[in-house]
């Protein structure tokens, strides 16, 4: 029998479907994209170590410049421009901001045929520090008001280089897509005095029905009103609006929290293409009492339709409770 779920934060309505429902294993990978030669470098490629005269100077290496695991830089093919104004113009009756922002490129390993789901908890540690200082020196810009981190994997996703790297842009615009969640957020503090995310973690664990994995600092599950098959979010149990404040100790548990993650869904769904993006506060607002910053990863398996578009209603076929439930068997230790 179909049925609506809302979304408890955003307030955003989905359908489980469930008698449109496949296999978990379904969702596999038929069949084989043709992809470059799986070797550890690459001479064509400005990402692979000893190409660094490819790309442009080092913003940030780890741990040092010359012997670097891994490397931010600033994207040769930005959308968008430092050099540029934020200020709003109005054109009759709309508006146009220039192009102004900053876009970085962080290459994760310094081997071409490197995958997150199958690294160490120690290099992934180095991808997440490397997130959090970035982001920290991104939004001490005045003129930022957003720093987006996120990491697009496979053709389906919007990736066109096979190095392992994410991305990292950096906004004067905060856009309704964001900011209407938090006016959600504001206003469930404002009813209910407490955080909806930290809400939404608690009745979570509480329920138990759809945790993949929980550490001592961190809980990946498939939310309750899921938009898409095995959508995962992964949250941290201590309250933090911006993801600047992890401190190492929880770095290092992420890191092992999404190498499980990551590890379950290429095992599990043979290596589908996915993005993952960290939802974290707007600048100015990282000590607020009401936001709280998180990690989704949507696997590119279903398409959004004509009625999804409409209404903003998404149909999900496979139920959360079912797809954590795989997520736990294949995942790796």
């Amino acid at each position: 029998m179909p049925e609506y779920r809302q979304n408890l934060a955003t307030k955003e309505w989905v359908v489980l479907a469930t008698e449109r429902a496949k296999r978990p294993s379904d969702f596999r990978k038929k069949e084989k994209e043709s992809k470059e030669p799986t070797s550890s470098y690459n001479k064509k490629c400005p990402f692979c170590k000893g190409n660094e005269a490819q790309t442009t100077e080092s913003l940030y290496a780890y741990p040092s410049e010359s012997d670097w695991q891994v490397r931010a830089v600033a994207n040769k093919y930005a959308a968008l421009d430092p050099s540029l104004s934020p200020k709003r113009m109005e054109k009759g009756a709309f508006l146009a901001v220039e192009g102004f922002g900053r876009a970085e490129v962080v290459i994760e390993h310094p081997q071409h045929n490197a995958n997150p789901a199958t690294m160490s908890q120690e290099e992934i540690i180095n991808i997440l520090k490397a997130y959090r200082s970035r982001q920290f020196e991104l939004s001490k810009d005045d003129k930022i008001n957003l720093v987006t981190i996120f990491r697009n994997h496979g053709y389906r996703a919007g990736t066109s280089l096979i190095h392992p790297h994410s991305q990292i842009i950096a906004t004067p615009i905060v856009p309704p897509h964001v900011r209407d969640p938090m006016r959600q957020a504001v206003l469930y503090f404002d009813t209910k005095g407490e955080c909806v995310y930290c809400k939404m973690v608690n009745e979570e664990l509480k329920q138990k029905e759809r945790i993949i994995f929980e550490s001592n600092n961190f809980v990946a599950f498939c939310p309750y009103a899921a938009r898409s098959p095995f959508e995962c979010r992964i949250y941290p149990k201590r309250h933090m609006a911006s993801y600047i404040w992890v401190d190492d100790d929880e770095i290092a548990d992420l890191a092992e929290v999404l190498r499980l993650l990551l590890s379950a869904l290429y095992f599990g769904l043979d290596d589908p293409d996915y993005n993952y993006i960290i939802r974290s506060s707007p600048v100015g607002d990282e000590n607020t009492r009401h936001l709280h910053w998180y990690m989704v990863i949507v696997p590119k398996i279903s398409i959004p339709a004509g009625f999804e578009i409409g209404s903003g209603i998404y149909i999900n076929s496979m139920a959360p409770e079912t797809c954590a439930s795989f997520l736990r068997e294949n995942g790796s230790s």
